[in-house]
């Protein structure tokens, strides 16, 4: 297989001329602004300069750009990598002079297993993180920079290296929360963020959610589903990926579910289980959570009502009633969802 040559501009090679600073941005995968903002914060720019001329990046200064892209992807304040970035830089001005990083950013391009948590001003690259993880903060700059490869790796590492629960309620849900609250902020600024942050989100949940159960098909499933009027699935689809994660049925309806769909979904498949999700006030109804918690089905003699688990913030602390559960987030909603399934006789077969 012949080896790809340079791509050649008016007879000098690009590898000669250098590339525009569009060009570059386009190949990382970020916005020409971001490029000269990093060049005018951090000192990232091209090595050789000529007046009267663009700014043209050489090989070796592109690669200095993607150091910065993986480290500030990583979680790594940026005013640090571009640093360390600069070391990378594999064909430097003879004349420009490289300062080494410091030994404490040694240790942080390679960032800790543990809970890393600092309270860094501006390092959410605009979004307000607060006190989170560096994989937060992290996840947070390339959704700015609208980096949708960077963002999908970190959150595939996220969630191998600290399973779902953590990965949703300390790298996830952070920063949605923050974007969401930048866009509400900042007069219809940074919708694009956090539509591009949710779709890879819904993305790593999804793929999450597609491992086959571990419990017998023939043990009755959980049922997930939006109330009438309500569109946020995330939080739902977390869930039905840490049901994944533990191996148990599930049959997810998504956002809106009418009552009559809902009932339907409920006799249809009899489950263990019905997760109704409310994310305001405006769309918890207790009636309808009345009546699928009070829905019969199986064998004449013998039949059963499901669990019915009242999730989000919608719900007030005095709306569940008999046969009904308010969890407190994530972590007790699949904790009580598992108890019914190791107790042989709590969930009955589907109708």
């Amino acid at each position: 297989m012949p080896t790809p040559q340079p791509r050649r501009m008016g007879g000098m090679s690009e590898s000669a001329l250098g590339v525009s600073t569009g060009a570059v941005a386009r190949r990382l995968g970020v916005s020409p602004t971001t490029v000269r903002s990093w060049e005018q914060r951090y000192g990232i720019g091209p090595a050789v300069r000529e007046s009267g001329r663009h700014r043209r990046w050489m090989p070796g200064d592109v690669s200095m750009l993607e150091e910065m892209c993986r480290l500030t992807s990583s979680g790594i304040p940026p005013a640090e990598a571009a640093r360390a970035a600069v070391t990378m830089r594999r064909e430097p001005d003879p004349d420009v002079r490289v300062e080494p990083p410091p030994p404490v950013l040694r240790e942080a391009v390679v960032p800790p297993a543990g809970p890393r948590r600092t309270r860094q001003p501006g390092s959410g690259n605009g979004l307000p993180l607060g006190e989170v993880r560096q994989e937060c903060r992290g996840l947070a700059r390339a959704a700015v920079r609208l980096d949708g490869p960077a963002m999908e790796a970190l959150l595939r590492n996220a969630m191998e290296v600290h399973g779902l629960v953590t990965a949703w309620e300390e790298v996830m849900a952070p920063t949605l929360h923050a974007a969401g609250r930048k866009w509400e902020s900042s007069d219809d600024r940074y919708v694009e963020v956090e539509h591009l942050l949710s779709w890879h989100v819904s993305t790593a949940l999804r793929r999450a959610a597609a491992t086959p159960p571990l419990v017998s098909s023939h043990r009755a499933p959980v049922v997930l589903a939006c109330l009438p009027g309500e569109q946020h699935t995330l939080p739902l689809e977390a869930l039905a990926a840490g049901l994944a994660e533990r191996g148990l049925p599930l049959r997810m309806f998504g956002a809106a579910v009418s009552a009559e769909a809902l009932r339907a979904a409920v006799c249809r498949s009899g489950p263990a289980a019905v997760v109704l999700w409310s994310q305001s006030r405006s769309t918890a109804d207790s009636a309808l959570a009345r009546r699928v918690a009070s829905t019969a089905f199986g064998l004449r003699g013998a039949r059963t009502t499901p669990l019915v688990l009242l999730a989000g913030p919608g719900w007030s602390a005095r709306a569940a009633a008999a046969g009904m559960t308010r969890p407190r987030g994530l972590r007790e909603a699949l904790d009580t969802i598992s108890g019914l399934y190791a107790e042989p006789d709590a969930a009955s077969s589907p109708p």
